[in-house]
């Protein structure tokens, strides 16, 4: 099975080291069997060696015998070394829903297994399919350009080889190779969103359109990544220019947003927040900050999540929320 070719912004995406490690993170699920299969295959033709790390993330009953199935299935297929972790997943309003807390949950353990092993990547089995969903969900929600470009094919240590991949096709790959993978009720279970938009949305816009509306949502995603790829290489160069320290911050100068277009304008205070102080604001507190630029008229400190926007005479002075 190929893979996509492109690289990713801030990813490697090249050839590892010989001899090097790279681990697979391996579900059991059918994509994730397919992708432990193929590298199994290749990692010895590319000279590099491969393994596999399985999060349990004990949220059904039995989960701890499919972790166990899967790494014995990874064990069979020759890669080495495989770690099974048991992870926590955070609850409460903090933790940004089950999905989104079972991530992070997850990241952390390949982050772990990857820092014990001395691997160089965790190669994850999004396809093609999973791209189209991300797009569509991020279109839904209104999101903006850094949702609707999709996920890259590399993202620092992690590689996403299957993103040029429709699922049917991993699948068809287990099914013609005697793999038994399993599969995951809540896969099925319409109380996600992400499993509407597979199960019922995204086939309708199949039905109604022709057909090539996730191929066409996962080429829109590229675009977009390209796009925003060459913005924020202009911003890289750009803000270093128009910044100074602040007391318990940074300030930018008004008069050098101002003479910025609203896009280039908005996109350097979310780099300036998110850089400075590791914060992700949405549009309305983006557009907030904006109107100290353009609708002056003597307002008070904004108080956004993580972050505290006051204009001084000609700077916008950001520093950490008390």
């Amino acid at each position: 099975m190929g893979g996509s070719g492109s690289g990713g912004r801030g990813g490697s995406g090249g050839e590892e080291e010989e001899g090097g490690l790279v681990l697979v993170a391996l579900s059991g699920g059918p994509d994730s069997l397919a992708l432990a299969a193929a590298t199994a295959f290749e990692a010895p033709r590319a000279g590099i060696r491969a393994g596999a790390v399985v999060v349990d993330h004990g949220l059904q009953a039995g989960s701890a015998d499919v972790a166990a199935h899967a790494a014995r299935q990874a064990r069979a297929l020759g890669l080495d070394p495989v770690l099974v972790r048991t992870v926590a997943v955070g609850t409460g309003p903090g933790a940004g829903g089950p999905e989104g807390a079972a991530r992070a949950a997850r990241y952390r353990a390949f982050d772990e297994a990857r820092a014990e092993t001395g691997a160089s990547h965790v190669l994850v089995a999004h396809t093609l399919d999973d791209q189209a969903e991300t797009v569509l969900l991020g279109l839904a929600r209104g999101s903006g350009p850094a949702s609707l470009r999709g996920m890259a094919p590399a993202t620092g240590p992690y590689l996403r080889p299957l993103l040029g991949i429709r699922r049917q096709t991993t699948h068809a790959f287990c099914a013609d190779s005697g793999l038994e993978p399993w599969h995951d009720p809540q896969n099925d279970d319409p109380a996600f969103t992400r499993v509407r938009v597979r199960r019922t949305v995204l086939p309708m816009l199949e039905r109604e359109l022709g057909g090539g509306v996730a191929e066409a949502l996962a080429r829109t995603a590229e675009q977009l990544r390209e796009d925003s790829d060459a913005l924020d290489d202009m911003i890289l160069e750009f803000v270093e220019e128009i910044c100074e320290p602040a007391e318990a911050g940074i300030a930018v100068s008004v008069a050098a947003l101002e003479a910025n277009p609203p896009a280039l304008r908005q996109r350097i205070i979310r780099y300036v927040v998110e850089s400075e102080f590791g914060v992700s604001i949405d549009r309305g507190h983006t557009m907030q900050v904006a109107r100290l630029v353009t609708d002056w008229h003597g307002q008070k400190a904004l108080d956004l999540p993580g972050v505290r926007v006051l204009r001084v005479g000609g700077l916008i002075v950001f520093s950490a929320a008390e």
